[in-house]
This record gives structure tokens, sequence and C-alpha cells, in this order.
């Protein structure tokens, strides 16, 4: 009898515990268990992070890929809401890209994130002939320029293939005038490619212009899927069950049909399917159904899945992944309650060892209190010397300072600061300057204090820098824009803050520090202010949760990787004025207003994506 070490090699493996990662196909057994395993590949989706804006309408199918997806235009709500903004997602989460020069939905796309195509669309209501655009636009990466109209108008219709050689079929070009006509772009004009055999709008479809596929579509709903040779469309194996609005990823001979309504226009659907050129085959669902989704893109083994109607307009994103990994995406959970109400506190640690101090709440208003997590709940710990509210701080649990803030005997800033030993606060003295709801970030023996505002009002923000040593503040550079309520991380000598309130908004600017010089970093997505920073995090990798935006109170976190913003994980509960902890992997926030005015007592824990073994316990059977 042949041998598995005569096949492959090796010998099996025997080990008490399964590996965290192996090779596809390699078998060990596991002394515990008694059992042989094995790593198998598989598919399954997982969360992404959120698009920065809501949206449906097809604004970005088949346009780019899972690590290097983009959306552009589409739907915010009714017909009506076209827009121009585009976005794009590298694999963590989304950014702004530049503006479409005509706001449309319902349009098709084609194309890279860095050489997409825009074809045709909706310019606003019902796909009549007077609001239907034969627009066609270019993107570059980082601006879309318009460039020659599509013969025929169309809206609902499908696009495929690369920037210069895309096909743009079917559709509705007038009020109850659905086509089956398609249309070929060379990269600069266009010309009249085969008709389908069955006319259709909502449906979907992929590949290239001499290989491409289209599936289901309406009216009526219908199962019809055919095939493009780059002259003519040939009818091929059907769906299992009807299917419209829904969306495809990939190739002729290797695609995903995802979501969208099945069996009718009434019922959404979150079943995917996989299309080997000939059968269709059943994979795992997405978690969340939708239809019209904003954008999909990649292939049967990486696909991206943005936006959508579920049955409201989302931001909702999702990744498929067909590896022999498993990947657990990042995620807020919920950690212990802290004992005290407050916002406006200052934090430092992580979720495994954090601290949080003074603050805000109704009765009394100036909190001395200090409180110590251990990665399950909070336990109270000595005071502050002083009661204060709008106060930060910098180290971690047992060697922390606590700087600024407004104490209950002065209306304005204070300049008093306070060090922790794991034990007690010691009143250590004084910064050169008194600033409340400043920037702060570093160790206990190298700090850095900057902005803030240190009058009556947020009228009078600070530009000013001062270091600390462990014993005495000098004077640093200033920064370049004054603000308070900002956040901030990292070391003395690589340091980073972002956002703030600049009356009489919020700024978006991000500014990084090297010990001496601050330089401009990447602006934010949007104005923030009154935010939770993963204040351990370092200069390019550091993320900020919640906050105040224009819009208001904000549930939303965004993610810095050193030159750009990204949007990252939503936490549960929508808070502001208050403060965090930890690494961008590892982040903790708690209290804050939600807007109850005397803050809350919910803590949250952030733990990053992962990625495990696929791992398989062999039978007989």
């Amino acid at each position: 009898m042949t041998t598995y070490k005569e096949i492959f090699g090796k010998q099996i493996k025997q080990l008490s515990t399964d590996p965290a990662n192996d090779a596809e196909g390699q078998i060990w057994f596991n002394t515990t268990s008694g059992a042989f395993k094995t790593v198998v590949a598989s598919g399954a989706w997982s969360s992404g992070s959120p698009m920065i804006t809501a949206r449906g309408g097809n604004s970005g199918k088949n346009m780019g890929t899972q690590t290097a997806g983009i959306v552009a235009g589409g739907q915010t709500g009714a017909l009506s809401s076209v827009v121009t903004d585009t976005e794009e997602y590298n694999g963590t989460g989304w950014t702004s890209g530049g503006a479409l020069g005509t706001a449309r939905g319902n349009q098709g796309g084609a194309g890279t994130q860095t050489a997409a195509l825009m074809v045709s669309g909706s310019i606003g209501g019902p796909p009549i002939a007077g609001s239907l655009s034969a627009n066609v636009e270019e993107y570059n990466g980082t601006s879309w320029s318009e460039q020659n109209n599509i013969p025929v108008a169309r809206a609902d219709h499908m696009s495929f293939g690369p920037q210069t050689s895309a096909l743009a079929a079917g559709g509705v070009i007038g009020a109850g005038t659905i086509t089956n006509t398609s249309a070929e772009y060379d990269g600069t004009n266009w010309t009249v490619g085969g008709n389908m055999g069955t006319p259709r709008e909502y449906f979907s479809g992929g590949g290239t212009v001499t290989a491409g596929v289209v599936s289901g579509g309406t009216p009526p709903v219908t199962a019809n899927v055919e095939e493009y040779n780059g002259s003519s469309w040939s009818e091929v194996n059907n769906l299992p069950a009807t299917r419209q609005s829904h969306q495809m990823s990939g190739i002729q001979t290797a695609s995903m049909v995802i979501s969208g309504q099945s069996p009718t226009y009434t019922t959404l659907t979150n079943t995917c399917l996989e299309y080997d050129g000939t059968n269709f085959s059943t994979i795992a669902n997405v978690a969340t159904a939708r239809t019209a989704a904003a954008g999909a893109g990649g292939t049967t083994n990486a696909t991206l899945l943005s936006g959508g109607n579920t049955p409201s307009v989302s931001s909702l994103t999702e990744e498929y992944n067909f590896s022999a990994n498993t990947v657990t995406a990042g995620a807020w959970a919920s950690g212990g309650n802290l004992n005290q109400q407050r916002r406006i506190q200052g934090n430092v640690g992580g979720k495994d060892a954090g601290l949080t101090f003074g603050g805000y709440t109704s009765s009394p208003n100036h909190l001395n209190a200090s409180e110590e997590y251990d990665g399950t709940s909070w336990t109270e710990g000595n005071n502050l010397n002083t009661g204060r509210y709008g106060l930060r701080g910098f180290g971690i649990q047992t060697a922390a300072v606590a700087i600024g803030g407004q104490a209950a005997t002065a209306s304005i800033a204070v300049s008093s600061y306070e060090s922790y030993d794991g034990s007690s606060w010691t009143a250590s003295g004084n910064m050169n300057v008194a600033r409340e709801e400043p920037g702060g970030f570093g160790i206990l023996t190298a700090g850095v204090a900057c902005k803030g505002f240190n009058g009556p009002s947020y009228t009078n923000v600070l530009t000013s820098t001062e270091e600390y040593n462990g014993s005495s503040w000098t004077a640093g550079n200033a920064t370049s824009v004054g603000a308070s309520s900002v956040a901030s991380a990292g070391t003395l000598t690589a340091g980073v803050v972002a956002g703030g309130t600049l009356p009489p908004g919020r700024t978006t600017s991000t500014e990084e520090y090297d010990g001496t010089n601050w330089t401009t970093g990447g602006a934010m997505i949007i104005g923030l202010s009154n935010a939770a920073p993963s204040k351990n995090g370092t200069q390019g990798e550091w993320q900020i949760a919640g906050g105040r935006t224009p819009a208001g109170i904000s549930g939303s976190t965004v993610v810095y990787n050193g030159s750009s913003w990204v949007t990252g994980a939503n936490i549960a509960t929508a808070r502001t004025e208050f403060d965090g902890g930890g690494t961008a992997g590892s982040h903790l926030i708690c209290g804050g207003s939600t807007p109850a005015p005397a803050g809350v007592t919910t803590t949250e824990e952030f733990t990053g994506e992962t990625t495990a073994a696929n791992v398989k316990t062999l039978t007989s059977s």
C-alpha cells in the first residue's frame, strides 16, 4: 500500500492543538481530540467598512475589485436624489474620490478604480426620455472627464469590460420602452453591438466585450441568461429562479450572482450563485439582502458588495472570500459599564487595561472620580486632586498624565496637570498654557499637549504646543491650524492630531508631529470633533470613533493610514464628547453624550480583522 509520506514526501504531523495557519490540504493528527484534520478552502461573506454615503441605484456595477473598489453617483433616496460623489475602497475602508460631472442613477459602470467608465443613466425622476442622459465619463483615479456620448441614452442597463473596450446593453430608453440593443465602446467611439434575445432592465452581467454574460431582469421577472461573443448573443442555461435588481461579478466562465429580488419584484433574497460558464450552483448567502446595490466588483474568489436598498437605502459593505482562511471582520462589541455616568472626560490605555478620569455629569458637574478597566469591568480608583471636565490624557493605565480642562473653581481652562502611578494621582504643577479639550499623546516621560481653547468660549482656539519630559513642560513649535476638541495619538516624535472645533464649524485638518515640526497630513473625510481616538495608535495606523459632525452625533469610525482617511466599522451607540484609548486594532471607548446631557455608562471594545485556518475534521463518510 502506498503511504501518505510516499505520495506527498512528508509524514502526517501529530499536534496537540490545531495550527492557526497551514497549507490547504495539509493533514495532521490532533492528539487532544484523537482526530485527523486538514485545512480546506471555502467561501464566506464578512462585513466590510460602510460607505461614507448610503446609496443605491446601481452606482458602481462591475467597477473595481475587492481591494480597489469604486462607486460613483447613484441615488441616496428617491429617484430624484441622484448625486455626483465618488467613493473608493482600498480593502479596508472607503474614502472620497473625484466628483462626476453629471449626477445620475441607474447607470452603467465598467473598468477599474484607476480607469473606470460611467455610461448614461437617469438624471432624476422616472426613466423617461426627458430624464435620461447619454453622457459618458471616464475616471483616471482622481477625476472624471466627459467623453463621446452613447448613441442612445438609457437607464437600468448593464455595462462591463475595461474602460477602453466596454459594452452597454439593454435598459429603458424612454417611457415604457425597454430595449435589447447594445453598444460597444473602444475608448473613444461607440458602435452598434448585437441585440440580446430578450429586452430587459434591472438585470446584471459581467465579463468582456468578446465574452460577456447577462442574467435575469424584467419585465416580467425572468431567469433568462445570455452570453455575448463580441458580435451576437446566445441563450444558455437559465438561473435556478427568476431574479432582478441583483449584481454579478467575475467573467463569463466564472461569475457570481448576488442578492437582488427573487423570485418576484417584492421579495428580497440574500442567496448567491456561482456560474461556471454552463451551470449555476449555490454558494454562501450575503448577510444583508439588498436590491439595486451601489456596487459589486471582483472575482469568484474575492468580491466586494456595497450599498443598495435593504429596503431603505444602505451604506453596508460585504466582502466575499473563497480561501483556506476564515476571515472575521473587525467589529465593536459591548464591554462592562462604567460605575459613573460621564462625558468630556479623559482616557488612556487599551481595552485590557484602560483608565478613565474626570468628566462631567449632572451631579456633581466636575468629576474627580477615576476608574480602571481590566477588559471585563470597571473598578473605582483613587480620585483626581482637582475635579474637572474637558481634560485629556496620555500614557497607560499605570503611568498616565491628565492635562488641562475646566475646574469647578474656574469657568475657564486651567493649566494644572496630574500624574497617575496606577494607584493614586499626584498634583504635579502647571503647563505653560491653560487649555481645555486639547490634544494629548505620548507616555509619562515624553508627552505632548497641543491645541485646545483657553477662553470662556470655543472661539479662543490655540495653536500652541508643549512637550513634557516627566517633570516639566517646554514650548514647542505651533500647529498650523488652531482647534479644540481634537483627536490625537502617537508618541513625542511621531504624533498626529486631527479634526476638532474651529469656529464657526469643524475642521478636517490632520497634522503630524516629528518631535520638532508639524506637517500637514491627509484631510479627513468630514469635519469631526469631540470623538474618541485609539490614542496608543501610531502615526500611520490609528482610528477615531464617534464624535460630532455637521450632520450631528456620529456612530461612524474613520481610520488613518499615514496619508489618507477611510471609513471603519460603526460603533453600536452613536456618541460624542468622550475619549478613547488603545490601538487601531484594539480600541476602547466609554461614556460620552448620546445626547443624554448627564453622559452614559456604556463601553465598547473594537477588535480588528483576524484570519484563521479553515480547519475540518476528517471522517470516513
